[in-house]
């Protein structure tokens, strides 16, 4: 059976004027969306993945960027094709949340935080439909039942603010679906959810997609999400697509090296690696005299890149008798980290969330323990906990020996040298007003770190260059690198103060895979330096298993399991445990396969 064309991109150019010059965004894609079917768009920041959606939905900022060739061709179910490009904004308006929706990556910033999240989707469903205020309301309470929203009356009267991060994309997937529209562009639309979330997310857009027989462009830089979805992969790289083909193909027989990088840089699920793989095993990548880049692929294929970079099980056993061997370097002991939710006339609580409810465990010195949940248990807490961070209502935290919560607060400004910690998000935590070398300086000044700061600045640019970053850097500002140079900032930070202790919280999560494979290798080879001790978090169990000795299971302020890692990984004892690691995107062969079975080949 041929399949019809519903969208078809030809020889897209979209160009942004910057102070340096001219940036081709989107450099001369072609590619084709055919009647129900689902194609990833996958590639690292900057590759144009978001910039070409952007593209077809007409929403570039016009100045900077400009779509300055190409074609965009819409084919309707009646009537010849329709090139988007050549529309005024007045017909867009008509095609665009009508036929063509967009899911945009931070449902945060996309809802309007001072209106209620249902006038939202009645304000979209009466744009594009003669119906009733009534009627608006009632299609509305419909969708949030169909995207499995809870108690839909309560949310409909909600602000964004109250709802969860998952909360919020379904009200956005709702708003998107609204219109019964042809096309569905999702741009990251679970990079910053829990796993089980995540799961939930994609399995309710395959099944709306299906209902209204529409179409979806998904983009995201994890080709683990686009093995659970995607018919066909389009993969791109600095504006380019390098690569595409049916999902099957592009995952058992990948040609472009970066594709090979991209899918040798997840954390795999099971066996363990000393350090994972990166784009730059596979590809180099050079520019000529006018400015065009180079590509040079690597004769090291996957199999023996992985192979080399893969852990014997005794090695991993003798590394865990060597740090059982050791005193703790952290013990706690019936932690209670509570917060009050109501309290009455005089202000005294009345009724708490329990964030951390009596929880106990010991990290040795040289150990990484890893935290792993889904948002709410309570993991950030008891990391923010461990440096009296967060209110502690009870039980012991001892530090070599130290009982944490009994020192001054003269005592504890001396105790952050040695306990550092890692935030999720590197830019809230960087002062924008600071070049990143002042940023790096200002703790060592406040503990009197080195004699002047002459012998401060040379310190910081030695650890710039432990992260890989260059000395040239030290005057800039925050905001002219990339979310996973900022990351590397904020770690050169922690380190200049020395520290035997640093939690890294969640600080990998808004990192495309390759960028995280580089910044969780960093990690780990500063621990094998400096003999480092981490409490890792992150509600991804994966990045946990690489990076973690043993593992704590965390659910609802409690610990629901704890173990070596790789045993809780390969046998998990409690269901909630099993619930995390079932819902990880594994891009198994066997399910791919299973899933283009299960559904019929996507015909060309």
């Amino acid at each position: 059976m041929e399949k019809k064309k519903l969208l078809e991109v030809i020889n897209l150019e979209t160009h942004f004027t910057t102070e340096e010059g001219t940036v081709k965004a989107v450099d001369n894609v072609s590619f084709t969306l055919y009647r129900g079917e689902t194609v990833g768009i996958v590639g690292e920041s900057g590759s144009g993945k978001s910039v070409t959606s952007l593209s077809a939905m007409r929403l570039i900022p016009d100045p900077p960027g400009k779509i300055v060739g190409g074609q965009i061709l819409y084919y309707p179910k009646d009537g010849e094709p329709i090139d988007i490009v050549k529309l005024s904004e007045a017909e867009m308006q008509g095609l665009r949340g009508n036929e063509i929706s967009m899911i945009f990556q931070e449902p945060m910033t996309s809802l309007n935080p001072v209106f209620k999240c249902g006038n939202q989707v009645t304000e979209a469903i009466r744009l594009h439909q003669n119906v009733s205020k009534d009627e608006a309301m009632r299609q509305t309470l419909d969708l949030f039942a169909k995207v499995e929203l809870p108690n839909p009356e309560r949310i409909f009267n909600a602000y964004p603010h109250q709802l969860s991060g998952g909360q919020k994309q379904r009200v956005m997937i709702a708003m998107a679906m609204s219109c019964n529209p042809n096309i569905l562009i999702a741009d990251e639309p679970t990079t910053a959810l829990d796993v089980t979330v995540q799961k939930t997310i994609l399995e309710l857009m395959n099944d709306l997609k299906d209902e209204i027989d529409a179409s979806i462009i998904f983009i995201t830089h994890d080709l683990g999400v686009i093995a659970e979805i995607a018919d066909r992969v389009i993969v791109m790289y600095k504006g380019k697509i390098v690569e595409q083909g049916d999902s099957l193909a592009i995952f058992k027989n990948p040609k472009h090296p970066y594709t090979k990088g991209l899918l040798a840089c997840r954390p795999p699920l099971d066996f363990r690696m000393s350090r994972l793989p990166v784009v730059s095993d596979f590809m180099d990548v050079e520019m000529d005299d006018e400015g065009n880049r180079i590509i040079t692929e690597k004769e090291a294929s996957m199999e023996k890149v992985i192979e080399s970079v893969k852990v014997k099980p005794e090695e991993t056993v003798a590394r865990m008798e060597a740090l059982r061997a050791k005193e703790p370097i952290l013990r706690v002991e019936n932690l209670q980290t509570w917060f009050p939710t109501t309290r009455n006339f005089f202000g005294k609580p009345t009724s708490y969330v329990k964030a951390v409810n009596n929880v106990s465990f010991d990290v040795y010195p040289g150990e990484t323990l890893g935290l792993v949940g889904e948002s709410g248990c309570g993991k950030t807490t008891l990391g923010r906990s461990l440096l009296r961070l967060a209110p502690v209502r009870g039980g012991k935290i001892y530090f070599e020996g130290k009982d944490v919560l009994d020192l001054s607060d003269a005592d504890m400004k001396e105790l952050r040298k040695d306990m550092q910690i890692i935030f999720q998000d590197p830019y809230s935590s960087l002062n924008p007003r600071m070049t990143i070398g002042d940023a790096i300086m200002e703790p060592m000044r406040v503990h009197g770190i080195l004699a002047d700061d002459k012998a401060r600045k040379e310190k910081v640019i030695d650890l710039l260059e432990t992260v890989s970053l260059e000395a040239r850097h030290f005057s800039r500002y925050p905001h002219e690198f990339s979310g996973g140079q900022r990351q590397r900032i904020c770690v050169a930070r922690a380190l200049a103060m020395n520290p035997k202790f640093i939690i890294c919280d969640e600080s990998v999560s808004a990192l495309d895979v390759s960028v995280q494979a580089q910044v969780l290798n960093l990690l780990m080879e500063l621990r094998a330096k400096f003999d480092f001790t981490y409490i890792f978090i992150s509600h991804d169990l994966s990045v946990v298993k690489f990076m973690s000795d043993r593992m704590i299971v965390m659910n609802k302020g409690e610990i629901e399991e704890a173990g070596i890692a790789d045993e809780i990984y390969s046998n998990p004892q409690k269901p909630y445990t099993q619930k995390l690691i079932s819902a990880i995107p594994k891009g198994r062969m066997e399910d791919i396969e299973a899933r283009v079975a299960g559904k019929g080949k996507i015909i060309e």
